[in-house]
Protein backbone atom coordinates (compact mmCIF):
# COMPACT_ATOMS: atom_id res chain seq x y z
CA UNK A 1 0.00 0.00 0.00
CA UNK A 2 2.57 2.44 0.99
CA UNK A 3 4.22 1.60 -2.72
CA UNK A 4 1.33 1.94 -4.03
CA UNK A 5 0.47 5.61 -2.57
CA UNK A 6 4.33 6.22 -3.87
CA UNK A 7 3.56 5.44 -7.22
CA UNK A 8 0.48 7.60 -7.61
CA UNK A 9 2.51 10.65 -5.61
CA UNK A 10 5.19 10.31 -8.45
CA UNK A 11 2.71 10.45 -11.29
CA UNK A 12 1.57 13.51 -10.77
CA UNK A 13 4.97 14.74 -9.62
CA UNK A 14 6.41 13.65 -13.07
CA UNK A 15 3.51 14.44 -15.28
CA UNK A 16 2.16 17.80 -14.23
CA UNK A 17 3.69 21.44 -14.95
CA UNK A 18 4.37 23.58 -12.71
CA UNK A 19 1.03 25.54 -10.69
CA UNK A 20 1.27 29.16 -10.09
CA UNK A 21 1.86 28.67 -6.50
CA UNK A 22 4.64 25.97 -7.13
CA UNK A 23 6.21 28.39 -9.40
CA UNK A 24 6.09 31.22 -6.77
CA UNK A 25 7.63 29.12 -4.35
CA UNK A 26 10.79 28.08 -6.67
CA UNK A 27 11.05 31.96 -6.84
CA UNK A 28 11.26 32.58 -2.90
CA UNK A 29 14.07 29.63 -2.72
CA UNK A 30 16.09 30.26 -6.24
CA UNK A 31 18.13 32.77 -4.44
CA UNK A 32 22.10 32.60 -3.97
CA UNK A 33 22.43 33.55 -0.62
CA UNK A 34 20.87 33.36 3.38
CA UNK A 35 19.56 36.73 3.28
CA UNK A 36 17.93 37.06 0.70
CA UNK A 37 15.93 33.50 1.12
CA UNK A 38 15.20 34.82 4.22
CA UNK A 39 14.42 38.25 2.90
CA UNK A 40 11.99 36.11 0.15
CA UNK A 41 10.43 34.30 3.22
CA UNK A 42 9.23 37.44 4.85
CA UNK A 43 6.38 38.00 1.58
CA UNK A 44 4.80 34.66 2.08
CA UNK A 45 2.65 33.91 4.06
CA UNK A 46 4.28 30.77 6.12
CA UNK A 47 7.16 30.39 8.46
CA UNK A 48 10.56 29.62 6.57
CA UNK A 49 11.41 26.39 6.71
CA UNK A 50 10.40 24.98 4.01
CA UNK A 51 11.26 27.78 1.33
CA UNK A 52 14.94 26.94 3.14
CA UNK A 53 14.33 23.03 2.11
CA UNK A 54 13.90 24.25 -0.99
CA UNK A 55 16.48 27.17 -1.58
CA UNK A 56 19.40 23.85 -0.27
CA UNK A 57 17.69 21.56 -2.52
CA UNK A 58 17.51 23.40 -5.82
CA UNK A 59 21.38 24.31 -5.22
CA UNK A 60 22.20 20.19 -5.42
CA UNK A 61 20.02 19.60 -8.70
CA UNK A 62 21.76 18.83 -12.41
CA UNK A 63 19.12 19.78 -14.32
CA UNK A 64 18.38 23.68 -15.49
CA UNK A 65 15.18 25.20 -14.42
CA UNK A 66 12.13 24.76 -16.68
CA UNK A 67 13.26 20.67 -16.77
CA UNK A 68 13.41 19.64 -13.25
CA UNK A 69 9.83 19.57 -11.84
CA UNK A 70 10.19 16.28 -10.55
CA UNK A 71 13.22 16.74 -8.54
CA UNK A 72 11.80 19.93 -7.35
CA UNK A 73 9.30 18.27 -5.96
CA UNK A 74 11.36 15.52 -4.03
CA UNK A 75 11.03 16.57 -0.98
CA UNK A 76 7.19 17.22 -0.78
CA UNK A 77 7.15 13.62 -2.37
CA UNK A 78 9.50 11.66 -0.06
CA UNK A 79 7.98 13.85 2.69
CA UNK A 80 4.19 13.04 1.81
CA UNK A 81 5.24 8.87 1.20
CA UNK A 82 7.06 9.13 4.80
CA UNK A 83 4.09 10.57 6.47
CA UNK A 84 2.00 7.97 5.43
CA UNK A 85 4.03 5.87 7.13
CA UNK A 86 4.24 7.40 9.92
CA UNK A 87 0.38 7.60 10.62
CA UNK A 88 0.13 4.03 10.88
CA UNK A 89 3.07 3.85 12.95
CA UNK A 90 1.18 5.90 15.49
CA UNK A 91 -2.04 4.14 14.62
CA UNK A 92 -0.55 0.84 15.90
CA UNK A 93 0.29 2.68 18.98
CA UNK A 94 -3.25 3.69 19.76
CA UNK A 95 -5.20 1.44 18.18
CA UNK A 96 -5.88 -2.37 17.77
CA UNK A 97 -6.97 -5.07 14.60
CA UNK A 98 -7.13 -3.70 11.28
CA UNK A 99 -7.47 0.18 11.93
CA UNK A 100 -3.59 0.63 11.66
CA UNK A 101 -3.65 -0.90 8.17
CA UNK A 102 -7.22 0.72 6.93
CA UNK A 103 -5.62 4.26 7.90
CA UNK A 104 -2.80 3.47 5.82
CA UNK A 105 -4.73 2.87 2.73
CA UNK A 106 -6.42 6.11 3.47
CA UNK A 107 -3.24 8.35 3.99
CA UNK A 108 -1.87 6.46 1.07
CA UNK A 109 -4.51 7.22 -1.43
CA UNK A 110 -6.68 10.28 -0.13
CA UNK A 111 -6.39 12.52 -3.35
CA UNK A 112 -5.33 15.76 -1.20
CA UNK A 113 -2.50 14.02 0.13
CA UNK A 114 -1.23 12.71 -3.50
CA UNK A 115 -1.89 15.94 -4.65
CA UNK A 116 -0.16 18.01 -1.60
CA UNK A 117 2.69 15.26 -1.96
CA UNK A 118 3.47 16.40 -5.24
CA UNK A 119 3.79 19.92 -5.57
CA UNK A 120 6.12 22.07 -4.23
CA UNK A 121 4.11 23.55 -0.97
CA UNK A 122 4.89 23.21 2.27
CA UNK A 123 2.25 20.83 3.10
CA UNK A 124 3.58 17.47 2.95
CA UNK A 125 6.50 18.62 4.89
CA UNK A 126 3.71 20.13 7.39
CA UNK A 127 2.41 16.21 7.36
CA UNK A 128 5.64 14.56 7.89
CA UNK A 129 6.21 16.78 11.05
CA UNK A 130 2.64 16.39 12.44
CA UNK A 131 2.97 12.40 11.77
CA UNK A 132 6.56 12.01 13.52
CA UNK A 133 5.18 14.57 16.46
CA UNK A 134 1.93 12.03 17.00
CA UNK A 135 3.75 8.75 17.10
CA UNK A 136 6.89 10.16 18.93
CA UNK A 137 4.68 11.33 21.39
CA UNK A 138 2.96 8.07 21.93
CA UNK A 139 5.78 5.72 21.94
CA UNK A 140 7.43 8.31 24.47
CA UNK A 141 4.26 8.37 26.76
CA UNK A 142 4.13 4.24 26.17
CA UNK A 143 7.80 3.68 27.28
CA UNK A 144 8.43 6.62 29.62
CA UNK A 145 10.94 8.01 27.32
CA UNK A 146 12.16 11.42 27.86
CA UNK A 147 14.64 11.18 24.62
CA UNK A 148 11.69 10.17 22.83
CA UNK A 149 9.58 13.02 23.82
CA UNK A 150 13.21 15.15 22.70
CA UNK A 151 12.42 14.20 19.17
CA UNK A 152 8.82 14.37 19.44
CA UNK A 153 9.22 18.46 20.49
CA UNK A 154 11.74 18.45 17.42
CA UNK A 155 9.23 17.55 15.29
CA UNK A 156 6.46 20.16 16.82
CA UNK A 157 8.55 22.80 15.94
CA UNK A 158 9.90 21.29 12.65
CA UNK A 159 5.81 21.66 11.95
CA UNK A 160 5.22 25.14 13.80
CA UNK A 161 8.35 26.20 11.18
CA UNK A 162 6.73 24.82 8.62
CA UNK A 163 3.11 26.23 8.59
CA UNK A 164 0.79 28.40 10.67
CA UNK A 165 -1.81 25.97 11.30
CA UNK A 166 0.65 24.00 13.21
CA UNK A 167 -0.25 26.16 15.92
CA UNK A 168 -4.14 24.68 16.24
CA UNK A 169 -2.31 21.03 16.05
CA UNK A 170 0.37 21.95 18.88
CA UNK A 171 -2.43 23.00 21.41
CA UNK A 172 -4.23 19.72 20.39
CA UNK A 173 -1.52 17.39 20.89
CA UNK A 174 -0.37 19.50 24.13
CA UNK A 175 -3.80 19.06 25.82
CA UNK A 176 -3.98 15.40 25.01
CA UNK A 177 -0.44 15.23 26.53
CA UNK A 178 -1.47 16.95 29.46
CA UNK A 179 -4.65 14.51 29.85
CA UNK A 180 -2.09 11.76 29.46
CA UNK A 181 0.03 12.40 32.33
CA UNK A 182 -2.13 13.39 34.50
CA UNK A 183 -1.22 13.21 37.50
CA UNK A 184 2.12 14.15 36.76
CA UNK A 185 3.55 12.81 39.50
CA UNK A 186 3.74 9.04 37.85
CA UNK A 187 5.98 10.15 35.12
CA UNK A 188 7.81 13.46 36.51
CA UNK A 189 10.73 13.34 33.74
CA UNK A 190 8.78 12.95 30.84
CA UNK A 191 6.34 15.77 32.30
CA UNK A 192 9.47 18.22 32.60
CA UNK A 193 10.99 16.79 29.12
CA UNK A 194 7.76 17.54 27.81
CA UNK A 195 7.31 21.32 29.36
CA UNK A 196 10.68 22.52 28.88
CA UNK A 197 10.00 21.45 25.21
CA UNK A 198 6.33 23.65 25.02
CA UNK A 199 8.05 26.40 26.26
CA UNK A 200 10.64 26.46 23.64
CA UNK A 201 7.73 25.57 21.49
CA UNK A 202 5.86 29.06 22.68
CA UNK A 203 9.03 30.95 22.41
CA UNK A 204 9.19 30.12 18.92
CA UNK A 205 5.70 31.20 18.44
CA UNK A 206 5.58 34.48 20.16
CA UNK A 207 9.09 35.58 17.60
CA UNK A 208 6.95 34.93 14.75
CA UNK A 209 3.65 36.14 15.79
CA UNK A 210 5.63 39.51 17.52
CA UNK A 211 7.43 39.55 13.91
CA UNK A 212 6.17 38.21 10.93
CA UNK A 213 2.10 38.59 11.39
CA UNK A 214 2.48 42.16 12.00
CA UNK A 215 4.51 42.71 9.00
CA UNK A 216 1.50 40.18 7.03
CA UNK A 217 -1.57 42.19 8.24
CA UNK A 218 0.91 45.40 7.33
CA UNK A 219 0.79 43.99 3.70
CA UNK A 220 -3.48 43.22 4.01
CA UNK A 221 -1.92 40.03 2.83
CA UNK A 222 -4.55 38.13 5.54
CA UNK A 223 -7.10 40.47 4.65
CA UNK A 224 -7.26 39.94 1.68
CA UNK A 225 -7.51 36.59 1.69
CA UNK A 226 -10.12 36.04 4.43
CA UNK A 227 -12.08 38.22 2.28
CA UNK A 228 -11.73 36.39 -1.44
CA UNK A 229 -11.00 32.45 -1.85
CA UNK A 230 -11.25 31.81 2.13
CA UNK A 231 -14.02 33.48 3.00
CA UNK A 232 -16.69 30.39 2.89
CA UNK A 233 -14.15 29.22 5.30
CA UNK A 234 -14.33 31.80 8.05
CA UNK A 235 -17.04 32.59 10.14
CA UNK A 236 -19.25 36.05 9.26
CA UNK A 237 -21.87 37.46 11.25
CA UNK A 238 -24.78 37.77 9.76
CA UNK A 239 -23.73 36.05 6.71
CA UNK A 240 -23.50 32.51 8.31
CA UNK A 241 -25.50 30.80 10.78
CA UNK A 242 -23.77 30.14 14.00
CA UNK A 243 -25.68 26.60 14.52
CA UNK A 244 -25.03 25.40 10.84
CA UNK A 245 -21.26 26.49 9.93
CA UNK A 246 -19.80 23.53 12.43
CA UNK A 247 -21.43 21.05 10.62
CA UNK A 248 -21.42 22.81 7.30
CA UNK A 249 -17.43 23.47 7.65
CA UNK A 250 -16.81 19.85 8.86
CA UNK A 251 -18.06 18.65 5.76
CA UNK A 252 -16.05 20.44 3.42
CA UNK A 253 -13.15 19.17 5.58
CA UNK A 254 -13.76 15.75 4.15
CA UNK A 255 -14.98 16.67 1.13
CA UNK A 256 -11.76 18.44 0.60
CA UNK A 257 -9.31 15.57 2.03
CA UNK A 258 -11.70 12.85 -0.10
CA UNK A 259 -12.07 15.69 -3.44
CA UNK A 260 -15.75 13.72 -3.50
CA UNK A 261 -18.68 15.31 -1.93
CA UNK A 262 -20.61 12.20 -1.36
CA UNK A 263 -17.97 9.93 -0.46
CA UNK A 264 -17.11 12.88 1.74
CA UNK A 265 -19.83 12.68 3.68
CA UNK A 266 -20.54 8.83 4.17
CA UNK A 267 -16.46 9.91 5.24
CA UNK A 268 -17.75 12.19 7.93
CA UNK A 269 -21.01 9.86 9.35
CA UNK A 270 -18.02 7.15 9.47
CA UNK A 271 -15.94 9.14 11.46
CA UNK A 272 -18.66 10.34 14.02
CA UNK A 273 -19.52 6.43 14.20
CA UNK A 274 -16.09 5.99 15.28
CA UNK A 275 -15.81 8.99 18.07
CA UNK A 276 -19.14 7.76 19.27
CA UNK A 277 -18.03 4.05 19.53
CA UNK A 278 -14.92 5.50 21.56
CA UNK A 279 -17.43 7.56 23.96
CA UNK A 280 -19.32 4.57 24.36
CA UNK A 281 -16.38 1.98 25.51
CA UNK A 282 -15.24 1.53 28.75
CA UNK A 283 -11.62 1.59 30.17
CA UNK A 284 -10.05 -1.18 30.91
CA UNK A 285 -6.97 -0.51 31.96
CA UNK A 286 -6.10 0.50 35.87
CA UNK A 287 -5.53 4.41 36.59
CA UNK A 288 -2.45 3.35 38.29
CA UNK A 289 -0.44 1.94 35.28
CA UNK A 290 2.28 3.99 34.44
CA UNK A 291 2.33 4.44 31.34
CA UNK A 292 -1.11 3.47 29.82
CA UNK A 293 -2.29 3.13 25.95
CA UNK A 294 -4.69 6.12 25.70
CA UNK A 295 -8.11 4.73 26.80
CA UNK A 296 -10.89 5.37 24.32
CA UNK A 297 -12.14 8.59 26.25
CA UNK A 298 -8.50 10.14 25.51
CA UNK A 299 -8.42 9.00 22.02
CA UNK A 300 -11.84 10.40 21.14
CA UNK A 301 -10.21 13.59 22.50
CA UNK A 302 -7.20 13.54 20.39
CA UNK A 303 -9.21 12.63 17.48
CA UNK A 304 -11.79 15.60 18.12
CA UNK A 305 -10.31 18.47 19.65
CA UNK A 306 -8.42 19.52 16.39
CA UNK A 307 -11.78 19.64 14.95
CA UNK A 308 -13.17 21.63 17.65
CA UNK A 309 -10.25 24.03 17.84
CA UNK A 310 -9.97 25.06 14.47
CA UNK A 311 -13.88 25.55 14.32
CA UNK A 312 -13.46 27.38 17.16
CA UNK A 313 -11.05 30.48 15.45
CA UNK A 314 -13.00 30.26 12.25
CA UNK A 315 -16.01 31.59 14.14
CA UNK A 316 -13.94 33.91 15.59
CA UNK A 317 -12.39 35.31 12.50
CA UNK A 318 -8.97 34.12 12.94
CA UNK A 319 -8.06 30.92 10.68
CA UNK A 320 -10.18 29.46 7.98
CA UNK A 321 -11.84 26.15 8.50
CA UNK A 322 -13.72 24.19 5.62
CA UNK A 323 -12.39 22.53 2.32
CA UNK A 324 -8.95 24.31 1.89
CA UNK A 325 -5.74 23.10 1.60
CA UNK A 326 -4.95 24.97 5.07
CA UNK A 327 -6.94 22.73 7.26
CA UNK A 328 -4.73 19.62 5.65
CA UNK A 329 -3.73 19.40 8.91
CA UNK A 330 -6.71 17.92 10.04
CA UNK A 331 -6.33 14.75 7.73
CA UNK A 332 -4.33 12.19 10.14
CA UNK A 333 -7.20 12.86 12.69
CA UNK A 334 -9.79 12.71 10.38
CA UNK A 335 -8.23 9.61 8.75
CA UNK A 336 -7.79 8.30 11.96
CA UNK A 337 -11.50 8.67 13.14
CA UNK A 338 -12.68 7.04 9.75
CA UNK A 339 -10.56 4.45 10.46
CA UNK A 340 -11.85 3.51 13.43
CA UNK A 341 -15.34 3.79 12.82
CA UNK A 342 -14.40 1.25 9.42
CA UNK A 343 -13.06 -1.20 10.96
CA UNK A 344 -16.24 -1.35 13.37
CA UNK A 345 -17.72 -3.29 10.21
CA UNK A 346 -16.69 -6.93 10.25
CA UNK A 347 -18.18 -8.18 6.88
CA UNK A 348 -17.43 -11.96 6.41
CA UNK A 349 -15.20 -12.86 4.51
CA UNK A 350 -13.27 -9.98 6.24
CA UNK A 351 -11.24 -8.77 2.81
CA UNK A 352 -14.17 -7.15 1.52
CA UNK A 353 -13.89 -4.44 3.86
CA UNK A 354 -10.77 -3.65 2.20
CA UNK A 355 -11.36 -4.55 -0.96
CA UNK A 356 -14.57 -1.30 -0.34
CA UNK A 357 -12.29 0.99 1.24
CA UNK A 358 -10.20 1.15 -2.46
CA UNK A 359 -13.01 0.93 -4.31
CA UNK A 360 -14.31 3.69 -3.21
CA UNK A 361 -11.09 5.64 -2.86
CA UNK A 362 -10.08 4.41 -6.84
CA UNK A 363 -13.60 6.12 -7.77
CA UNK A 364 -12.22 9.92 -6.07
CA UNK A 365 -9.46 9.33 -7.14
CA UNK A 366 -10.50 8.53 -11.00
CA UNK A 367 -13.36 11.06 -10.69
CA UNK A 368 -13.03 13.79 -7.96
CA UNK A 369 -16.15 16.21 -7.14
CA UNK A 370 -15.66 19.07 -7.26
CA UNK A 371 -13.09 18.72 -9.94
CA UNK A 372 -9.08 20.02 -9.42
CA UNK A 373 -8.67 23.87 -10.10
CA UNK A 374 -6.37 22.44 -12.90
CA UNK A 375 -7.81 19.37 -14.22
CA UNK A 376 -5.84 16.11 -15.13
CA UNK A 377 -5.95 16.58 -18.72
CA UNK A 378 -4.96 20.17 -18.44
CA UNK A 379 -1.88 20.04 -16.53
CA UNK A 380 0.29 17.87 -18.29
CA UNK A 381 3.74 19.24 -18.81
CA UNK A 382 3.58 18.29 -22.37
CA UNK A 383 0.75 21.10 -23.09
CA UNK A 384 3.35 23.90 -21.25
CA UNK A 385 5.78 22.31 -23.76
CA UNK A 386 4.06 23.15 -26.53
CA UNK A 387 2.87 27.01 -25.32
CA UNK A 388 6.49 27.27 -24.71
CA UNK A 389 7.63 26.09 -28.02
CA UNK A 390 4.89 28.27 -29.94
CA UNK A 391 5.67 30.97 -28.01
CA UNK A 392 9.33 30.70 -29.74
CA UNK A 393 8.29 29.87 -32.74
CA UNK A 394 5.62 32.63 -33.56
CA UNK A 395 7.00 35.40 -31.82
CA UNK A 396 10.24 37.20 -33.38
CA UNK A 397 13.06 38.01 -31.25
CA UNK A 398 12.68 41.61 -29.86
CA UNK A 399 8.59 40.54 -29.15
CA UNK A 400 7.38 41.84 -25.74
CA UNK A 401 5.19 39.41 -23.91
CA UNK A 402 2.32 40.60 -21.54
CA UNK A 403 1.83 38.30 -18.44
CA UNK A 404 -0.68 38.67 -14.92
CA UNK A 405 1.28 37.67 -11.85
CA UNK A 406 0.78 34.04 -11.43
CA UNK A 407 1.89 34.26 -15.62
CA UNK A 408 4.92 35.62 -15.02
CA UNK A 409 5.88 33.47 -12.42
CA UNK A 410 5.38 30.48 -15.06
CA UNK A 411 6.91 32.57 -18.04
CA UNK A 412 10.19 32.75 -15.49
CA UNK A 413 10.41 29.12 -15.12
CA UNK A 414 9.92 27.98 -18.13
CA UNK A 415 10.43 30.18 -20.81
CA UNK A 416 13.32 32.88 -19.20
CA UNK A 417 14.76 30.32 -16.75
CA UNK A 418 15.02 33.44 -14.48
CA UNK A 419 12.35 35.45 -12.85
CA UNK A 420 10.24 38.03 -14.37
CA UNK A 421 8.01 39.22 -11.48
CA UNK A 422 9.01 41.69 -9.26
CA UNK A 423 9.76 39.74 -5.75
CA UNK A 424 10.64 42.59 -2.82
CA UNK A 425 8.47 46.11 -2.51
CA UNK A 426 8.14 48.85 -2.85
CA UNK A 427 6.27 47.06 -5.76
CA UNK A 428 5.23 49.37 -9.09
CA UNK A 429 2.25 48.41 -11.13
CA UNK A 430 4.11 46.94 -13.98
CA UNK A 431 7.41 45.41 -13.97
CA UNK A 432 10.20 45.18 -16.68
CA UNK A 433 11.91 42.37 -17.56
CA UNK A 434 14.27 41.18 -20.39
CA UNK A 435 13.76 37.49 -21.16
CA UNK A 436 16.22 36.97 -23.89
CA UNK A 437 15.26 37.59 -26.68
CA UNK A 438 12.43 38.89 -25.51
CA UNK A 439 11.26 41.22 -23.25
CA UNK A 440 8.30 40.58 -20.50
CA UNK A 441 5.98 42.94 -18.41
CA UNK A 442 4.03 41.81 -15.76
CA UNK A 443 1.42 42.51 -13.37
CA UNK A 444 2.12 42.90 -9.43
CA UNK A 445 0.60 40.72 -7.38
CA UNK A 446 -2.35 41.72 -6.34
CA UNK A 447 -2.88 41.13 -9.99
CA UNK A 448 -2.63 37.64 -9.27
CA UNK A 449 -5.02 36.78 -12.92
CA UNK A 450 -6.29 39.03 -15.63
CA UNK A 451 -10.44 39.03 -15.64
CA UNK A 452 -11.92 40.48 -18.45
CA UNK A 453 -12.82 43.77 -16.79
CA UNK A 454 -8.95 43.85 -16.18
CA UNK A 455 -7.64 43.35 -18.85
CA UNK A 456 -8.37 47.30 -20.99
CA UNK A 457 -7.12 48.85 -17.68
CA UNK A 458 -3.91 46.94 -17.33
CA UNK A 459 -2.93 47.72 -21.17
CA UNK A 460 -3.79 50.82 -20.86
CA UNK A 461 -1.94 51.12 -17.98
CA UNK A 462 1.37 49.21 -19.39
CA UNK A 463 1.27 51.79 -22.01
CA UNK A 464 1.40 54.78 -20.44
CA UNK A 465 4.15 53.21 -18.14
CA UNK A 466 6.33 51.85 -20.71
CA UNK A 467 5.24 54.55 -23.69
CA UNK A 468 3.95 52.21 -25.96
CA UNK A 469 2.79 53.50 -29.07
CA UNK A 470 -0.70 52.52 -30.55
CA UNK A 471 -0.19 49.70 -33.10
CA UNK A 472 2.46 48.15 -30.86
CA UNK A 473 2.17 44.91 -30.41
CA UNK A 474 1.83 42.52 -27.40
CA UNK A 475 2.07 38.82 -26.64
CA UNK A 476 -0.60 37.77 -24.13
CA UNK A 477 0.75 34.89 -21.84
CA UNK A 478 -2.23 33.65 -19.67
CA UNK A 479 -1.54 30.41 -17.94
CA UNK A 480 -2.44 28.98 -14.28
CA UNK A 481 -5.74 29.15 -12.78
CA UNK A 482 -7.94 30.50 -15.42
CA UNK A 483 -10.66 28.49 -16.14
CA UNK A 484 -13.10 30.70 -14.24
CA UNK A 485 -12.06 33.84 -15.99
CA UNK A 486 -10.62 32.74 -19.54
CA UNK A 487 -14.49 32.84 -21.36
CA UNK A 488 -15.30 36.46 -20.36
CA UNK A 489 -11.91 37.21 -21.29
CA UNK A 490 -11.92 36.01 -24.61
CA UNK A 491 -14.45 38.38 -25.65
CA UNK A 492 -11.77 41.03 -24.70
CA UNK A 493 -10.06 39.91 -27.40
CA UNK A 494 -10.93 40.51 -30.76
CA UNK A 495 -11.48 44.51 -30.09
CA UNK A 496 -7.21 43.85 -29.79
CA UNK A 497 -6.83 42.02 -32.86
CA UNK A 498 -6.57 38.67 -31.54
CA UNK A 499 -10.35 36.74 -32.64
CA UNK A 500 -8.63 33.33 -32.15
CA UNK A 501 -6.19 32.67 -29.12
CA UNK A 502 -4.40 29.83 -28.99
CA UNK A 503 -5.31 26.94 -26.36
CA UNK A 504 -2.93 24.57 -24.90
CA UNK A 505 -5.92 22.73 -22.76
CA UNK A 506 -8.06 24.82 -20.86
CA UNK A 507 -5.12 26.54 -18.48
CA UNK A 508 -2.75 28.08 -21.02
CA UNK A 509 -3.56 30.46 -23.79
CA UNK A 510 -1.38 33.06 -25.89
CA UNK A 511 -2.53 35.33 -28.30
CA UNK A 512 -1.47 38.65 -29.88
CA UNK A 513 -2.24 41.59 -29.01
CA UNK A 514 -2.41 45.30 -30.87
CA UNK A 515 -2.30 48.28 -28.67
CA UNK A 516 -4.33 51.52 -30.23
CA UNK A 517 -7.79 48.91 -31.70
CA UNK A 518 -9.88 51.25 -30.13
CA UNK A 519 -8.18 54.47 -28.45
CA UNK A 520 -10.51 54.95 -25.86
CA UNK A 521 -9.18 52.36 -24.20
CA UNK A 522 -5.53 54.07 -24.57
CA UNK A 523 -4.25 56.80 -21.95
Amino acid sequence: MLAGGFIARFFQAKTYFLNPDEALHYLLASHNSAALTWKATQTTAHPPLFIFVLNWWHFLLPSPPGQSELLLRLPSLLAGTAACWLTYLWLKKIAVAQTPFLGLILAAFAPSLIELSAEIRQYALLLFFISACLYLSEKALQQNSPRLMVLSSLSLYGALLTHYSALLFAFSIGIYVLVRLYPGGRQPRLLVTWAVGQVVALALVAYFLLTHVPRLREMGMAQGIAETWLRKSIYHPGENNLLLFPAQQTLRVFTYVLSHGFLGAVALLVFLAGIVGLLRQKTSQPPTQPAPQPTPHQLALLVGLPFAANCAVAIAGLYPYGGTRHNVYLAPFALAGVAIGFAGWKPRPIWIRTLVLLLCLSFCNLFPAPPPMIRARNHQRALMDRAVAFLRQSAPPGSMLFADYQSGLLLGYYLCGHRVVEEFGPLDPYFRAECRPYTVITTQPQEWKFYSTDLPRELAGAASTFALAPGTKLWLFDAGWITDSAPPLRKELPQYGCPAPHDFGENILICELTLGGDSSRLP
